[in-house]
């Protein structure tokens, strides 16, 4: 019999094509009929291996939840970067790969980087939602967040309106 563990652990180098795999599923499956195919695929595009490589050098945060050490999901995070959220700490992009969806790995992943922005002293946390992505929206609902701002976001060209949600 083989076990796998669960592990919620900082990104390596070598995390990077699993990565790109979660983030590239996890868009088709959450963005498609919102953001148009084209839109969406020159998007995808731009974010392979090469790009993870970079945002894990970089120094925002990124946490990743592997089973064995086979990436299923992700938050990347760290201080706001806009005025707007009125936040002072932020999570960038939380994703789960969609087989995996609907295991408490989402609020597991959410709940971790949480503490650890509040344990640098950023107490006041910002997320973003695509205000037509209500599985998003209603996640950060049930996790306590309070809708905030709303601003638009461009992917590839493409305006979408965007829900801010505060937890404190």
């Amino acid at each position: 019999m083989t076990t796998n563990t669960v592990s919620l652990r900082r990104a390596r180098a070598a995390d990077a094509a699993g990565l790109s795999a979660v983030f590239d599923a996890a868009w088709r499956e959450a963005y498609q009929g919102i953001i148009p195919g084209v839109a969406l695929e020159r998007f995808l595009a731009r974010r392979g291996p090469e790009t993870w490589h970079g945002m894990i050098a970089g120094g925002r945060g990124l946490a990743v939840i592997a089973f064995g050490e086979r990436i299923e999901g992700y938050a990347a995070y760290g201080r706001a970067r806009d005025r707007i959220m009125r936040a002072d700490g932020e999570i960038d992009e939380l994703y789960i790969a969609p087989e995996f969806q609907g295991l408490g790995l989402g609020t597991r992943l959410f709940r971790a980087v949480r503490n650890d922005l509040i344990d640098r002293g950023l107490t006041r946390i910002g997320v973003w939602a695509l205000a037509d992505n209500p599985r998003a929206c209603s996640f950060y609902e049930g996790l306590g967040g309070v809708a905030g701002p709303e601003s638009v976001e461009r992917v590839s060209g493409i305006c979408l309106p965007k829900i801010g949600y505060l937890f404190a």
